[in-house]
């Protein structure tokens, strides 16, 4: 059925939403997390309709309260989730996902961000425990821009990285911070060469 829906929505989101993919071949094979910056909703339709395999994505609760929508995002791997706390239910259904080969993906700001400069705002910790639970690659991402009706934009996809270095260990709240750091920095070093990318072009 995903897949059905998915050969339907690539043309119209493609038309309406021209992006250019770049580095798309650094998503490994197997389980991994994407993080990313979150721009608007077309962000987890863009990566939907231009990679072939399902991913499954964490969104805030409130998207699942009406039954249809939340069956419609349920069959597109949308995992809901309390953004007010822990959440055991989401982090079972997530590492569940990981634990299955699967890809998740997770915009680490926990929020959509509209900041004109593209700045990455806070990165919460639900990534780095999730990639240092489930013991599996990060892929950071990066959407150059804010996707507009017929506006082209480019969604850069940066190296896989591993948080091996906190396999195995107490998760302190210090521990997690710096973990996430490493995730934020990735992010943003794949920001500064979009940014250098689209100066160049000019």
């Amino acid at each position: 059925m995903f897949h059905f829906c998915q050969i339907v929505a690539t043309p119209f989101v493609r038309f309406f939403f021209p992006t250019k993919f770049i580095g798309k071949k650094n998503i490994p094979k197997g389980a991994c997390i994407i993080v990313s910056n979150h721009t608007s909703n077309a962000d987890a339709a863009n990566l939907a309709t231009h990679t072939w395999e399902k991913k499954y994505y964490l969104a805030k609760k409130e998207l699942f309260k009406s039954k249809f929508v939340g069956g419609v995002l349920k069959s597109w791997g949308g995992i809901p989730i309390d953004r007010a706390g822990n959440d055991l239910s989401a982090i079972k259904e997530s590492l569940k996902v990981l634990k299955n080969g699967k890809k998740l993906v997770i915009y680490p700001e926990g929020t959509r961000n509209n900041n004109e400069n593209m700045e990455l705002g806070e990165v919460k910790q639900g990534a780095a425990m999730l990639a240092i639970k489930g013991k599996v690659p990060v892929v950071p991402m990066f959407v150059l821009k804010k996707p507009k009706l017929w506006r082209r934009n480019k969604v850069f996809v940066g190296q896989p990285f591993e948080l091996s270095d906190f396999y195995g260990k107490k998760l302190s709240s210090e521990e997690l911070a710096s973990a996430s750091k490493i995730i934020e920095d990735k992010i943003n070093n794949l920001r500064e060469y979009a940014l250098n990318s689209l100066t160049k072009k000019k």
